[in-house]
């Protein structure tokens, strides 16, 4: 895996695209019990593993510096090295984007004042900056282009993605006709998964604890032959080896659950970019859903 500059990115090289999160989710199921150690360590410790020795990372993690070197080979980079340059520039790309808003922020609330409000919002900002930083755009393109072609989009959210997937459906609902939410208002998942083949799309949304019907559901997809695109916070989700494509989307949080403030980013992103690959059909269709909006009286009337 070469570091070449690439113009097309905003981070001038294209491994940057491709986090090693990113590479690491798509590998992960295959590895051994060793490896995934070596592999977990890295994912926790990113600073250190830039920038401490092999030697020392691995006294620290107690496994040998060959595992990592296996664990390196095994996500498809040349060298242990090459892996480490990775981490570096992203570490670097992330800090020159976003260090100076945090910086700002964390003076506006000095003298002590550091309560849940300011450090849910670093952490808020943190998650946005990783989802810029890490985010493979490529894969970005792809996903939007085959919910672009798409016969039909299942969207598949439980528990506490259930919210988050609702949202994504009804934007979708605005631009396009072939979107359903999966086990809406009761009904059954399985009618939903019955007929679906390689002309369709499933976005499975899942984060810990995963939800048992999420990920029997982008197994059943996968099976089937549709492209199914999964969006989770962890490279060990159960759902990442049936997919087709995937996102590791950042949700660290001061709060007793995730936050999915990335998560909805990340959503309206494939929204907007969707409408945009749309074109004019979209456009007449926004302005029929608001005149039937305003026909049955759905909004209030003026707003």
């Amino acid at each position: 895996m070469k570091h070449s500059p690439d113009k097309r990115f905003p981070g001038g090289y294209l491994d940057l695209q491709l986090s090693f999160e990113q590479q690491l989710s798509g590998k992960y199921a295959s590895l051994s019990a060793k490896l995934k150690e070596a592999a977990d360590f890295v994912v926790a410790n990113p600073i250190d593993v830039a920038t401490r020795s092999l030697r020392a990372l691995s006294k620290d993690a107690n496994l040998s510096p060959a595992t990592f070197s296996r664990m390196s080979t095994a996500l498809g980079y040349d060298s242990y090295e090459d892996l480490r340059d990775v981490l570096r520039l992203s570490i670097e790309h992330r800090g020159n984007t976003f260090s100076h808003r945090v910086e700002a922020l964390q003076q506006r609330h000095g003298g002590g004042d550091q309560g849940f409000l300011t450090e849910h919002l670093l952490e808020c900002a943190g998650n946005l900056q990783n989802l810029e930083a890490a985010i493979d755009r490529p894969m970005l393109e792809a996903c939007v282009e085959r919910l672009h072609s798409a016969r039909k989009v299942l969207v598949v959210g439980a528990l506490g993605s259930t919210g988050i997937a609702e949202y994504l459906a009804y934007m979708a609902s605005f631009i396009a006709d072939n979107w359903s939410m999966a086990s809406r208002m009761g009904a059954s998942l399985a009618s939903g998964l019955v007929g679906m083949s390689d002309q369709d799309v499933m976005i499975v949304m899942t984060k810990p604890p995963f939800a048992s019907n999420a990920i029997n559901a982008a197994r059943e997809a996968h099976d089937a032959g549709a492209f199914v695109i999964v969006i989770t916070d962890t490279h060990t989700c159960p759902a990442l080896v049936h997919a087709s494509a995937h996102f590791i989307v950042s949700t660290e949080s001061q709060h007793f659950f995730s936050s999915y403030a990335a998560t909805v980013v990340l959503c309206e992103v494939l929204i907007g970019m969707l409408a945009g690959r749309a074109g004019a059909p979209a456009m007449d269709r926004i302005a029929e859903v608001e005149l039937r909006n305003r026909r049955l009286s759905e909004v209030w009337a003026g707003s």
